[in-house]
């Protein structure tokens, strides 16, 4: 049973280190690559590795992996600590989040991603749009500070974010996650 156990949280690490790998190259090798679409909507997509974590992962493994995922964004994007701190508080706000959309304790979940057949379509949907509008509200309310429009901050919150909503919508479809 013991290395039954281990091999489980092998195959999830494995599965996780891979995941991360084709997530970055789509956000830094393809995503990247795209002019900003009508002026300000930048394509983000590598945060949803956080979201895509499984239940049961502890808050400080958690946060670890958010500063992480940040800055290896950050180095490609040359923005020190921009992107570690908006998936720092996204990765911080994720267990909260989780508790007050389901009601099930984190114990009973085991190894369970967050899915659309895990959650619900509604609570996965209320998920991925409180927590993609929290990353995007705090990378975009730092650059507004320099310019200074609140209909540009409101409007590029809300387009890049309908962006990045479609890129994970998509994604989903693609990756094979376990629920």
């Amino acid at each position: 049973s013991i290395e039954k156990h281990s091999n489980q949280r092998m195959s999830l690490l494995f599965k996780n280190i891979i995941r991360f790998l084709l997530i970055m190259f789509i956000q830094i090798f393809m995503l990247n690559k795209i002019p900003p679409l009508h002026q300000f909507i930048v394509p983000s997509f590598y945060f949803v590795f956080i979201l895509w974590l499984p239940f049961k992962i502890g808050r400080t493994a958690l946060l670890f992996i958010g500063f992480a995922t940040g800055m290896v964004v950050d180095m490609f994007f040359k923005t020190p600590g921009l992107h570690a701190a908006a998936c720092v508080l996204i990765a911080f706000a994720r267990p909260s989040l989780i508790n007050l959309l389901l009601p099930k304790e984190a114990t009973d979940w085991g190894n369970e991603e967050p899915t659309k057949k895990t959650m619900g379509s509604v609570p996965y949907t209320t998920y991925l749009i409180i927590l993609t509008l929290l990353h995007h509200f705090y990378l975009i309310l730092l650059e507004w500070m320099q310019f200074g429009s609140f209909l540009y901050f409101i409007s590029k919150l809300v387009a890049t974010s309908l962006v990045s909503l479609l890129l994970i919508l998509i994604a989903d479809l693609f990756f094979n996650r376990k629920s």
